[in-house]
């Protein structure tokens, strides 16, 4: 019986490398496009060698590639994108390019081919929120000019064109806007919080906090994650849908927890917090647990333990 063709672009990246890896153990052949400016080829390690598995380096920024023509795709997965502040802010033009023209680029691939559209968004959507927790119906409080609009924005516009098709052309898409999420296969300089304070404890540095800590993230472990896109796959669903964990903690609690996970003489160091910074962020997951029966499993401090163990048989 023949495969179900999938392809995920942004690949070699943190997410992306994990869906391809569970896409594969759910029966799919998977075709990964990655031009590799933040992913990694190391995070395709355990699975390059599959029978079922192809890794093509592109940019879809300038087009599909003519190798990826031709072919019957079941499902198109956009994952590529810069998606932490120190690789968009290094690569704003790229950043907004590759979710709007990349992304566009992929929606006449589906239009032409009859393939599903799977657009990953953000909770940047929801800018620094007035709403808490945010719905999927909340429309966010975004700076359109400011330092972060590059990727909120990029990713608001990625949503708007992914309707657009829908509503102009029949697609079939779907739309996740995952909230922070953590794991083996982050990249230890993405500047997101998990992977600065583990590696600063790990070295016995400083732990670096902005304003007074007092601002609140919620963690997702990102095999809670992917257990919700393939759920989403599923359902007839064609809006947005959360997908995080609404377990809320301040700045200050996560790095408690981390030195209580590494043990660090290093202080806490305190820096102005960056222009547009959300103060709270925190899933509304209703619609997920409706919809798809899905809740995070992972609790923080087991999920932390895992990263902890994959950092640990790594060199970077």
């Amino acid at each position: 019986m023949k495969k179900p063709l999938a392809l995920v672009t942004g690949a070699a990246g943190f997410v992306g490398s994990h869906l391809s890896e569970r896409l594969l153990s759910e029966g799919y052949s998977v075709v990964g496009v990655d031009n590799l400016c933040t992913g990694r080829l190391r995070n395709l390690e355990s699975f390059k060698d599959h029978p079922h598995f192809e890794f093509i380096k592109a940019d879809l920024i300038e087009g599909v590639p003519p190798v990826l023509l031709g072919r019957e795709w079941a499902w198109v997965f956009h994952f590529a994108s810069p998606a932490s502040p120190p690789k968009y802010f290094g690569m704003p033009l790229e950043t907004l390019r590759i979710n709007s023209e990349g992304t566009r680029h992929l929606l006449e691939l589906c239009k032409k081919t009859g393939a599903r559209f799977f657009f990953a968004s953000t909770s940047e959507v929801y800018g620094d929120p007035l709403e808490h927790p945010q719905r999927e119906e909340y429309w966010g409080n975004v700076n359109p000019i400011g330092v972060r609009s590059i990727y909120d924005e990029a990713k608001r516009y990625g949503e708007a064109i992914t309707y657009a098709y829908h509503r102009t052309h029949g697609v079939d898409v779907r739309v996740i806007r995952i909230f922070n999420t953590y794991g083996p296969r982050m990249d230890p300089e993405d500047g997101r919080v998990v992977t600065n304070l583990m590696f600063q404890a790990l070295k016995n540095e400083p732990l670096t906090l902005y304003g007074d800590g007092s601002q609140t993230r919620s963690f997702q472990y990102v095999s809670d994650l992917v257990e919700g896109i393939l759920r989403l796959m599923n359902a007839a669903y064609v809006w947005p849908v959360n997908l995080g964990n609404p377990g809320e903690f301040t700045i200050l609690e996560f790095a408690q927890k981390v030195r209580a996970l590494i043990s660090t003489a290093g202080p806490d160091v305190f820096l102005p917090l960056p222009s547009d910074d959300p103060k709270q962020r925190k899933p509304d997951i209703r619609l997920a647990k409706r919809l798809l029966d899905w809740e995070p499993q992972v609790e923080l401090g087991r999920g932390l333990e895992l990263t902890l163990d994959y950092f640990k048989t790594r060199e970077f």
